[in-house]
């Protein structure tokens, strides 16, 4: 197998022969400052900042209609914002758009492609559009698409069609790459693919902006992430900051539904607290010392349940995205 940096922009050759340098370094792959939109009296976007540099990998997260793909599509040059300014690799991507196109790769969830096209063939004609692209059939093999290189894509599972998308992103040695529910369709060894090729993208200095549903692949993946709710950032930082910011004074476990807690909660000195946060997952706040820790678990003995996922002054970044942005459905 090639090297990971036929995959990007690394200085090492591979199939396709010697890959250009990154220049994204100097000025950051992508800024974006005050970005606003609106769509009649919609606001889509309200005042947006973001910082993505070479290299790295950052997460856009949001529920349905938080801003996330109005944004994308600002950055990808597909939409003029209303005030605010953006640049792609040091560019205007309206005003630039012909220069900062051949320069980014998109991967759109809806695909993209021609529906009656085959996947091998959509694959070269986005080959062609590139001065120095990847081999597109080291990146079907890659990519486990071998086996249907002569398959219209209409015909193509999701999952296959996902990985066709990210193919032709890819294909033209991207500094900046765009990956819109990259994984979304596909089984468990499709998406570790994916995520192994990210990973590798990363390694080779190629800068990805990932928008995600998925909160465990934004914890694998992501250097950074920004979740933004009404088209504002509520919140940004590493997965891992983020998941221990403001868990200094708890503790998170599972168990059966239903608990009796109001018992615990005489069993627990008088400043603790314990409530189900959602079925089946409980909350105590207080200073988690190992006495408390052992007082809960001895409970939980008593009612012979076994209390599962302990965790002291740490939160999953799916408890920080809907604590931030509510736990109702949104349309």
């Amino acid at each position: 197998m090639p090297d990971a940096a036929t995959a990007g922009n690394g200085a090492s050759a591979g199939p396709a022969g010697p890959s250009a340098p990154v220049t994204a370094t100097a000025a950051g792959a992508l800024t974006v400052r005050g970005l606003r939109k609106s769509f009649g009296d919609v606001v889509a976007v309200d005042g947006l900042d973001l910082d993505l540099r070479a290299g790295e990998v950052l997460a856009l997260l949001g529920p349905n209609g938080a801003g996330k793909t109005t944004t994308v599509e600002i950055c990808e040059g597909f939409i003029a914002p209303d005030s605010g300014t953006v640049q792609v690799l040091g560019l205007n991507p309206v005003a630039d758009s012909d220069a900062v196109r051949s320069r980014i790769g998109v991967m759109l969830q809806g695909g993209g492609a021609y529906p009656g096209a085959r996947a091998g063939e959509m694959l070269n004609l986005c080959a062609a559009y590139s001065a120095d692209p990847l081999d597109p059939a080291w990146l079907m093999s890659e990519l486990g698409l071998n086996s249907v290189a002569r398959t219209p894509y209409r015909r193509l599972s999701g999952g296959q069609q996902q990985r066709l998308s990210l193919a032709c992103a890819l294909v033209g040695r991207p500094e900046l790459v765009f990956l819109d529910e990259p994984t979304a369709g596909m089984d468990a060894h499709a998406r570790l693919l994916v995520w192994e090729l990210i990973s590798r993208l990363r390694g080779d200095g190629v800068a990805v902006l990932l928008t995600t549903h998925l909160m465990d692949e934004a914890e694998a993946l992501a250097d950074q992430v920004v979740i933004v709710d009404r088209g504002r950032r509520v919140a940004s930082g590493t997965p891992g900051e983020l998941t221990r910011r403001g868990a200094e004074r708890e503790l998170r476990f599972t168990a059966p539904t239903g608990l009796p807690i109001a018992e615990l909660n005489t069993v627990l000195p008088p400043d603790y607290s314990c409530a189900e946060s959602d079925p089946g997952r409980y909350l105590v706040t207080g200073d988690i010392s190992p006495r408390v820790l052992a007082q809960v678990t001895a409970w939980c003995a008593d009612l012979d349940v076994l209390a599962t996922d302990l965790q002291v002054a740490s939160r999953s970044l799916e408890d920080v995205f809907l604590d931030l942005t509510g736990r109702e459905m949104r349309e």
